[in-house]
């Protein structure tokens, strides 16, 4: 089967779309690194802001392939140094709760502060719309993917 001029579209995005991924890693790297965490600690205390949360849970939002034996590994880090700390569970007896410590709390918003200058540096070279429009297209374009694989949707993405 010879490939098709969309097709040839979506191999010719592949590169730039891995560049992309590294740049964004690069950057919560630059920016977790100065607070002492890893992007991934980052990730895990910071899907546990709103809501303690367990850990299979933590796997679900958090995505981009983390299993969640990582996800367990990182919050049990997170907890050795005082960022998060597991509460009991009244759903579930043995998987207990991740939720940020007063320290974990603080420590996120040194982040926030820090990221927010990153992407409104970003920002400012591109337009709001174009930005907009761009997020729809990966959205449509990751939902098409995991259809042609299929694969059901993760949350947060939309179907389109």
């Amino acid at each position: 089967m010879s490939r098709s001029h969309a097709g040839d579209a979506v191999t010719d995005l592949v590169l730039p779309a891995f560049e992309l991924n590294g740049e964004f890693l690069a950057a919560a790297e630059a920016i977790a690194r100065p607070a002492g965490l890893s992007p991934a600690q980052w990730q895990v205390l910071g899907a546990t802001l709103d809501e303690p949360l367990p850990v299979a849970e933590i796997a679900r939002r958090v995505g981009l392939g983390l299993a969640r034996q990582s996800v367990q590994r990182v919050a049990d880090d997170l907890v050795a140094r005082g960022w998060a700390e597991y509460l009991p569970n009244p759903m579930h007896k043995r998987a207990k709760l991740v939720s940020p410590t007063l320290l974990g709390r603080g420590t996120l918003g040194r982040l926030r502060e820090a990221q927010h200058a990153w992407a409104n540096a970003v920002g400012a070279a591109v337009t709001e719309r174009e930005l907009t429009e761009a997020r729809e297209l990966i959205t449509r374009i990751s939902a098409a993917s995991r259809a042609a694989r299929g694969a059901a949707a993760t949350p947060g993405s939309q179907p389109s």
